[in-house]
């Protein structure tokens, strides 16, 4: 029988339990990934016992809790309640969430907490996203214009849309990059490097879709590549997991359908 070993920094080794006060009656357990790369250590999971009469109702707000009374140590991003973020994007109770809309009371039993899966932790909760953005801004995430246009008249301001031609960009424009689509997608995992990802496909349909944008034939030769779209199988996990209600899968299937609808138009 073969026995097949887990890369060194994929088995996880016993971690800490942190106590709730002597004096707490309404205990939830919490199961926090932890990774220092600075100790050259194995990551582990630390269990936190959390007093729920002084904490809010959402995961973000234990793990506020957990920080700011038990373990300042532990690192995750936030920046919710300040604007349309998802930077508090990662794994709870097995599934991509944002940990500020998520709430305590759906979770049954101890609650499981690990950063965005098959991604480069920098500590703990963090993620690297540092090929994400690179590939999102690899699609020219702006309205491009074309050179040889009229410009626009005299004291005009603006290139106006119909209520139609606006209705099409619902569904794309919600989208916040919290990458929880890309990081429950199996192709992304295997073809990171190279696949755009649902998140960012999403993004190409919604300039692809802007009635403003001069680039629609160059945006949709620039996609047709066999990793950058086509690693796409439509398993539809993205769709799943999209805290927002957003369908990537539908979008990147009319991404490949206009690239068709070009080559035989």
């Amino acid at each position: 029988m073969v026995e097949i070993r887990l890369p060194k920094n994929s088995r996880l080794r016993p971690g800490k339990l942190h106590k709730a006060p002597l004096d707490a009656t309404n205990i939830r357990k919490f199961h926090v990934y932890r990774y220092n790369p600075d100790d050259k250590e194995n990551p582990q999971v630390d269990t936190f016992e959390v007093n729920m009469d002084q904490c809010g109702s959402m995961v973000l707000d234990a793990l506020i809790h957990i920080k700011s009374t038990m373990d300042p140590t532990l690192t995750f991003r936030r920046s919710c309640r300040e604007g349309i973020c998802g930077s508090c994007s990662m794994n709870v109770d097995g599934t991509n969430t944002l940990a500020c809309t998520k709430a305590i009371d759906d979770i049954k039993g101890d609650v499981k907490i690990f950063p965005l899966p098959h991604m480069p932790v920098i500590k703990d909760l963090v993620p690297d996203l540092s090929m994400a953005y690179a590939q999102y801004a690899s699609i020219k995430p702006w309205l491009q214009g074309d050179e040889s246009m009229e410009p626009l008249e005299e004291n005009a301001r603006e290139r106006l849309q119909t209520p139609e031609e606006r209705k099409k960009l619902d569904g794309l424009w919600e989208c916040i990059l919290c990458f929880s689509c890309s990081a429950s997608c199996p192709s992304y995992w295997w073809n990171g490097d190279r696949y755009l990802g649902p998140a960012v496909l999403l993004q190409a349909q919604r300039f692809i879709q802007d009635s403003r944008d001069e680039k629609t034939e160059e945006r949709l030769q620039e996609l047709e590549d066999p990793f950058k779209l086509y690693r796409c199988h439509t398993i539809m996990n993205c769709t799943n997991t999209c805290p927002k209600g957003l369908n990537p899968a539908a979008a990147i299937g009319d991404i490949k359908k206009k690239i068709v609808a070009q080559k035989t138009g």
